[in-house]
Order: structure tokens, then sequence, then C-alpha cells
């Protein structure tokens, strides 16, 4: 907003500020003075303002003066526009209000046998209208006519919005109505408007004339033949104008003000400044004002009910950080009158405190504390944190937390955070339990009007966000939290989202490439888990002859999934996306998702980092070509191998696994394995007797999973 430091001065008696002090000054107090613009000697300063959408009483010259004049404790000159006295009529003008939700104030005044003057017969029409035309070429503001300059400078200067009607083109007197199915309007910018029943316009006991506090209508416009006025200055509800304004896809000056409250109280005025500039002109005025005022909008907007105020309270919330003895019971009177208020005081430092009409952002206690804090100038507040008695506690999973932040980082993936909401048809896709979600009761759109219930559609909608980026290689996990429930109760669990795609350096001399697999994704979840004290993990999806169990959801591929079980508990899948769903999002690349339930893990005691020394003795290595039937699987092995009381026993893998390809001649129900264990003592040399009586245990515990010596 532009604001001219002359015409602020001519409201103010003796600022001595310069232009430069009451910028840095104003804007200290929440009236932000963004750019100053030297306007040459005698001109003073443009102010190019950014005043908050609540301060609608600031976006005028007054408005800022009255913030100065507070400010700096000086008077504020009043708006005084003396007319001539009227002539009487017989009937005074008809206006009728209908929509009383919505037009709270209507006034209207006639202007007879006025000239309409444009260029430099307006600078000549009297004193006012020179002011008005000086103005007006400092501010850059175009001028029309005296009618529509009048206009202009009434909501320049005081912030209230009026409009000027052609008098002899309303027929029969005015009316503040709700449109009828199929009417129109021709607006002033020339388009023709089909209105809506919900629409506020002003009308004539015939026709529509106009968009109430938007634009005015085409017919009744100020033409140069124009030679008698009807001046209209009213309020109007901000929610109608609005929604009226949306309708037609317009935005104007009036409808700017409307929309965030304009002061009901100002109309009078408003209309005699605009009927004192045309006058200047010629003509006279017909009749007293006529005002038509809703008592029940009045009451809520010009006659709230006064609000206590105790300067106890001022000093409570403000804080020690300014002396008490800065803001006395003077200073908090002197601010809020100076901004329009009437205090009534009881004698023991409390008031109650009548709110300007102008002033609809005060509404509680807290509102006129800050005022007081605002004008006093938060620069005096000393520098000081809030006061903390208390200790920062450290919530119960924040060290596994950690330890699974640490591992994915060091496995080289990137931590990320997706949208706490999800689509309906990602719910069906991904939810466990389908059944039991959480639907959102105002949803910002159809794709996130669900609590998610998995943090892997959120996984897979960055990873595809990273591949069509021509982002090659991505790693990415998330910690967060899924919803299940329904709306009377949700429940809340963390869970963690894996996800990769692209290529995998491997070690070697050549630093060869491959693409990144299901087992590069199981190594990572393994890490994981033995992150944590557990003596059963396992992972599974088929049973025998190689048949799915469907341990898996539908989003992974049917075989290249496993579930993770820890302990007998399912804590979740990884596996490659499914290829349908892949193809859906138009992904070329193989996508690797997991999804860990953190609240079932965390429930296992991390395991404690033991240290010892290495043994200086050679270790043992010894590989059994064993048979094993296919509904047996590694990890059942691993299980009981794990159950070997052998100290020495350090450890053991798969080194060879073959299997006959089904329907072939050879295929059974049996593959061959070649098992590799490693024994190494602490203290001593292995011998012979010891490593048989070892390798025997290794064959009955492996016999007892179901496998057998190859003969």
């Amino acid at each position: 907003m532009k604001i001219l430091t002359a015409w602020l001065r001519k409201y103010l008696t003796d600022l001595s500020a310069d232009d430069f002090q009451l910028a840095e000054d104003m804007t200290l107090r929440g009236i932000a003075v963004e750019g100053i613009h030297d306007l040459g000697t005698g001109n003073g300063s443009l102010f190019e303002m950014d005043i908050t959408t609540n301060r609608v009483d600031a976006m005028n010259h007054y408005g800022i003066a009255r913030e100065a004049a507070t400010i700096y404790g000086l008077r504020l000159v009043p708006l005084d526009f003396p007319l001539p006295e009227a002539k009487p009529t017989a009937l005074p003008f008809s206006v009728r209000i209908e929509a009383h939700d919505a037009c709270g104030r209507f006034t209207a005044r006639v202007l007879r046998d006025v000239s309409i003057l444009s260029g430099p017969a307006i600078t000549a029409a009297g004193p006012i209208s020179a002011q008005m035309a000086g103005y007006f070429a400092l501010l850059g503001q175009k001028s029309i006519s005296n009618a529509v300059d009048a206009s202009n400078f009434a909501w320049l200067a005081m912030g209230q919005p009026t409009h000027a009607f052609d008098l002899d083109k309303i027929e029969g007197g005015i009316v503040v109505r709700r449109a009828r199915k199929g009417e129109k309007v021709r607006t002033l910018d020339g388009v023709e408007r089909a209105l809506d029943p919900e629409d506020l316009i002003i009308a004539d006991h015939v026709k529509p004339l106009g968009l109430a506090g938007v634009m005015g209508g085409w017919e009744t416009m100020i033409t140069p033949e124009t030679r008698n006025v009807l001046v209209e200055a009213a309020w109007f509800d901000p929610v109608a104008v609005r929604r009226t304004a949306r309708r037609h896809g317009l935005h104007t000056d009036a409808s700017h003000r409307f929309e965030r409250g304009a002061d009901i109280n100002s109309a009078p005025l408003a209309s005699a400044i605009v009927s004192a500039i045309i006058l200047e002109g010629g003509g006279y005025v017909e009749g007293e004002l006529v005002d038509v005022v809703v008592p029940a909008i009045r009451a809520r907007t010009a006659d709230r009910a006064a609000i206590p105020l105790a300067l106890g309270e001022v000093h409570r919330l403000l804080g020690t950080t300014v002396d008490p003895e800065g803001i006395t019971s003077a200073t908090v009177e002197g601010v809020l009158s100076a901004l329009g208020c009437g205090l009534t005081a009881d004698g023991h430092d409390r008031w109650e405190v009548t709110l300007p009409s102008w002033r609809l952002d005060l509404e509680r206690e807290i509102d006129l504390i800050e005022e007081v804090a605002r004008v006093y100038g938060y620069n005096r507040f000393a520098n000081t944190l809030p006061a903390f008695s208390g200790a920062v506690i450290e919530l119960g999973a924040s060290a596994a937390n950690a330890v699974m932040r640490r591992g994915l980082l060091a496995a080289g993936f990137h931590e990320a955070i997706s949208s706490t909401f999800t689509s309906a048809a990602d719910v069906v896709l991904y939810a466990p339990q389908p059944g039991l979600v959480v639907p959102l009761g105002n949803p910002l759109s159809e794709e996130a009007g669900v609590m998610r219930p998995s943090l892997t559609p959120g996984m897979v909608t960055m990873i595809a966000g990273n591949l069509h980026r021509d982002i090659a290689d991505v790693r990415l996990f998330e910690l967060g939290t899924v919803f299940s429930g329904s709306t009377e109760k949700v429940d809340e669990r963390p869970s963690l989202a894996i996800g990769a795609a692209g290529k995998v350096a491997q070690a070697g001399p050549h630093q060869a490439v491959r693409d990144f697999d299901f087992y590069d994704l199981k190594g990572v979840v393994e890490q994981l888990v033995s992150r944590f004290q557990a003596r059963s993990v396992y992972f599974d999806n088929f049973a025998q002859g190689g048949l799915a169990l469907g341990l898996t959801p539908e989003w992974l591929h049917p075989c290249r999934a496993a579930r993770v079980v820890v302990e007998g508990t399912t804590m979740g899948w990884f596996g490659q996306l499914h290829p349908r769903i892949a193809a859906e999002r138009k992904l070329k690349d193989l996508v690797f998702v997991g999804e860990l339930y953190l609240d079932r893990l965390f429930a296992l005691p991390l395991r404690k980092a033991a240290v010892r020394e290495i043994s200086r003795f050679q270790p043992v290595r010894r590989d059994f070509s064993l048979m094993v039937p296919n509904r047996v699987q590694w990890a059942e092995i691993d299980a009981a191998l794990g159950e070997v009381r052998v100290p020495e026993l350090i450890d053991w893998s798969p080194r060879e696994i073959y299997r006959e390809y089904q329907g072939s001649s050879k295929s059974g129900h049996e593959y061959s394995l070649l098992l590799g264990v490693t024994f190494q003592a602490a203290d001593r040399t292995l011998r012979d007797e010891e490593l048989q009586e070892f390798s025997k245990s290794i064959v009955e515990a492996v016999s007892a999973a179901g496998a057998r010596l190859r003969s």
C-alpha cells in the first residue's frame, strides 16, 4: 500500500520526526514500511507499506496517522467536511435493506444540479479538489472525474469505500437484496454477468444496479452528462462480499476492504467527504442523509461489550523483561485512548474498555495487552529466553531409533519424510487391515483423505519421484507413525520404511557394478534386526514344492519377497515392488521396498556391544555336504546350529546350494547344500578328537532340522 507522508502530516500536529524516523518507529510497532521514496522538496516521501490483513483500519492515511499520533503522543486532527445546508424535500429518498444478514448500514445522499468535471477543471473547483489532485499526482493515481476521484479520495483518506450513482437512472429507490434467478447486470468493466441467487446486489425497484461491495453497474455510471447524483456509503458483510467477488472472479479496492471488515460507523463521514468534493464543482444537497441501520449487525460490530482489563494482568503477561514502572496506569490509558478505546476506571488499576468500531481485531483482554506492548515498543523488552525449570526427558524408544538411523545412514541410505495423509486407493493396496483406517473429516484433496496406515505408499511415491527426475541410485528410509482404528479411536504405532533402486558397486579391484537386488535389501534388514537381542530370526515366503504361502503383502513380488519373523512374531516384509504397481507408476528400474513394525521390534532389548580378544590360534574350517528336503529352509538349519552348545563354533554359512529344475529327470524333493563351519578356541589349538566331537554335534543338529549327510 502507498502512503504519502505529506498527507499524513495534515492529520498530525507538531510531528517533529523526519520521514525516516517515522518509518522506523512505525515498523517497530508492526506497521511495516518496506520502502521509502523521496518525492522531492515540499512533497515528502512515499511509503511502500505492508499492512497485515487484520489491520484494515490502517489501510488508509488517517489510520496510519492515528498510529503515528499514538506512538508520539500527538493530537490527531479530526476529519471535518462540512456541507451546505440541505434543501428540503417532500419525501426522503427510498432505501430498503432486505438482506439483513449481509448489509448492516446503507446511507444515501442526493446531490442535484452538479457538474461532472475532469482534468484541470477538478483542480480549479476548490481547495479540497485541488489538494486531492495534488495527492493523486504524487501517488500515481489516475484521475477520471470529480465524482469518481472523490470516491477514491474517501477510501484513500479514511478507508471507507463509496459509490456514486447517476440518480436519474434509478427507478423508484434503492433495495439491498440477494439476486433473483435469471437476473443479469452489466458492471463498470463492461462485462454482463449472470447473477447467482446468493449474490448480494444493490438494485432499484426494477433492476439490479451493481454487485454490493464489489463493483457498480454500467447503467447508473457517472458520465459527463450526469446532473443529479446519489452518493452511497454502506457496510457489507465480509463473507457475503468475498463470496460474490470470487463467484465473478473480481477483486477490487472496495471488495479488498469490505472482505476484511469495514467500520460501520464511518459511512456518514465518507458520504460527507465525497459530497463535499463533488459540490465544489457546483450543485446542492437535497434532503437530509438517509441512514438505514440493521441493529443486530451494529450491535456486533460497533456496540460490542466492554472488555475488563487489569494492570496486574498486563505486568504478569509482559513479564519482568520490561520495567513495571515503564508501563503504568497512565501508559495503558494513554495508549488505548489514543487508539480510540474508551476506558472507565474503578480506581484500583482496573478498567472497562470500550472498543472502537474500526478495530474489529480487538476481541479479548490479551488483544488490549498486546496493543499496549506493541505501542510501548517491543524493542524496549530485554532479550531473554523463556524460563524452564524442568529437564529434558529422553523418550523410551530414542536409543532404538538412534540405532536404526545410524545403521541405515551407514548403509548409504538417506532419511526422508513423506505426507501423513494418503488416498483411499492406497489404503486398499497397502493397508495391513483396510477396514481399520482413519478418514479425515475435512480432507484437502482425494489424494490426502485418510491418515496413512502404512509408510510404504509414501516411500514408493518418493522413490518414483527421484527416478522420474533421473536420480539413478536411490536409497531412502523413513521413521514415522502409522495410524489405524476409526475416527472415534485412533491407534498410533511407529514404523520404518526402506526403499532402494539403482546400482551397487561390488567389492574388488575392478569396482564392477550390478543392480541392487533382493539380497542387498535382505542384508540391510538382517543388520538392523541383529542390533536387538533375539535368539530366533528367520525369513519365509514359500512352502513345500516352492508353493507360495501368501505370507507377504500383495504390493510385493510373489517370488522376490520375504516376511521377517523375530522370536515367532512377524516384524514386517520386504522385497521387490510388484511389477504391476511398478508399471502403473511407470517405473522402468527394479524397486525394492520394505516396512518393519518398530513397536514390535523395540519390545526387544538392544544388543550390547561386547569386546573380546582375537584368538591367536588357528581356526579350523569343515564342510558338510547335506541333502535337505525342499520344505526345509536355511533359516531352520541356521536356528538349529545356533542351539549347538559348542563354544568353539564361531561361524557357519551355506557355501553352495544346488537344486534341480522342476520337471527335469533328476528333480526330486531334496536340494543339495554345502555347509561350511568354522571352529576356533581362544586358549589352544584344537585337536582332531575335539573336532570329531564338534562335527558329530553339527550332524546331529542339522539332522534334527530334517537334513542328512550326503552319502
